[in-house]
């Protein structure tokens, strides 16, 4: 398949995003990365942004998308057969939510699902269960948008944070292939 994995920034959980690309690259998947403008550019106590972008670009084999200009094609290139978005923040599932397009990450969501292909989600953020959950809500009720199924990342010391079992990833992406929601989605 061709699947497009745009990266945004919840760097605690970016480092486990290139073992999922591994994993495909090894299956014989052709990925196409994509990376927000905040991962193209913000150094963490995780690592630099110029080292990460180094990372998927080797394993993907092929520099990654990181601007509008270069986003915005990809719709009417057809490029992919699932656009997966793995880490996903809250602030980015926001804009998707509500149609807003102001990176690489959300031109390449609105213009792949203008074909009316699926959308995978791996949700990431503080706030899922405060005020994300409307914006999960409403888009897991889109016809061709998908979760990975996600838990509660640390109930004590973040009540209302989310995050994706992104070993589900993969797995995840074939289904929506298909047209179905792995289940369970809470987890």
């Amino acid at each position: 398949m061709n699947i497009g994995i745009a990266i945004t920034g919840s760097f605690c959980t970016c480092e486990n995003i290139l073992t999922q690309l591994e994993k495909m690259i090894k299956m014989g998947h052709n990925i196409i990365p994509i990376i927000s403008k905040t991962v193209a550019n913000t150094d963490t106590r995780f690592g630099t942004a110029k080292e990460f972008v180094e990372k998927v670009e080797k394993i993907c084999g092929k520099r990654a998308v990181r601007t509008i200009v270069e986003a915005e094609p990809l719709g009417p290139q057809n490029k992919f057969d699932v656009l997966a978005i793995a880490p996903c923040t809250g602030n980015t599932l926001a804009k998707i939510a509500n149609g807003l397009s102001d990176d690489a990450v959300t031109m390449a969501s609105k213009a792949h699902m203008r074909n009316y292909k699926p959308l995978v989600i791996a949700i990431s953020t503080n706030d899922g269960l405060g005020l994300n959950m409307q914006n999960i809500a409403k888009l897991m009720n889109e016809k061709k948008v998908f979760f990975v199924p996600f838990r509660q990342d640390s109930p004590t010391k973040k009540p209302k944070s989310l995050v994706a079992d992104l070993d589900l990833l993969l797995d995840t992406i074939l289904l929506a292939k298909e047209g179905e929601q792995i289940q369970p989605v809470l987890i």
